[in-house]
């Protein structure tokens, strides 16, 4: 059984490489390549099989990554989306993840890596880089839920989950950012965690906040 694939990118001849290395891997097809989230949409509506994965570039015109994971996780939740983005920026990760994203891979990886991160999407549903804290990874597929958590850090998590600084985090919600670093430094213990990111992606997964 070979797993399908749809290319979602923008630059033809990088669609077209990409297409070209996946039907090289024994488990997977490429069904075909759009160049947006909108060309992505008009071709599943006349499409009767979904695809099993969007290969989903971020960095698109007149729809995006961010908006076609949305609306991929909000009409078929049942296809994984590994996204894909030339930039290693944990605040790109966070948001692509929220908007529905199981995995996130740059573009420059090799063959292998990609190969990789597609049996891991299918597998376990997620894939994420090594600059990704190894421990969230531990956690998520261990699926170490229910560790207590009051709730200002509750609270603390959503506003983790966002753009904002440690500073405002703190303004909005009324304490120093020492306390706001207080918060961090106890989840960070809890979840045996090391950086933001890694705590805002195991907050999703484990469904302590919501998406």
């Amino acid at each position: 059984m070979k797993y399908t694939v749809v290319i979602v990118d923008d630059h033809t001849l990088v669609a077209r490489a990409l297409a070209k290395m996946v039907n090289q891997f024994e488990g997977f097809n490429v069904l075909y390549e759009v160049g947006n989230g909108r060309e992505l949409i008009e071709k599943l509506e006349k499409q009767e099989n979904l695809p099993d994965i969007v290969l989903l570039d971020i960095n698109m015109p007149i729809m995006d990554g961010f908006e076609t994971a949305t609306w991929l996780k909000g009409n078929h939740p049942e296809v994984h989306i590994l996204a894909l983005s030339v930039q290693e920026e944990e605040r790109i990760l966070v948001k692509i993840i929220r908007c529905g994203a199981g995995g996130y891979l740059l573009k420059n990886v090799r063959p292998s890596d990609l190969e990789h991160a597609l049996e891991s999407i299918v597998r376990r549903g997620y894939y994420y880089p090594d600059w990704v804290a190894h421990t969230m990874i531990t956690n998520i597929a261990n699926n170490k839920g229910g560790i207590p958590i009051n709730d200002r850090e509750l609270e603390f998590l959503n506003y983790a989950a966002t753009e904002l600084t440690y500073k405002e985090i703190a303004d909005r919600m009324c304490c120093s950012p020492r306390t706001v670093e207080g918060y961090r430094d106890n989840l960070f213990e809890k979840f045996e965690l090391k950086t933001r990111v890694s705590l805002v992606v195991y907050a999703i997964k484990n469904k302590l906040i919501s998406i």
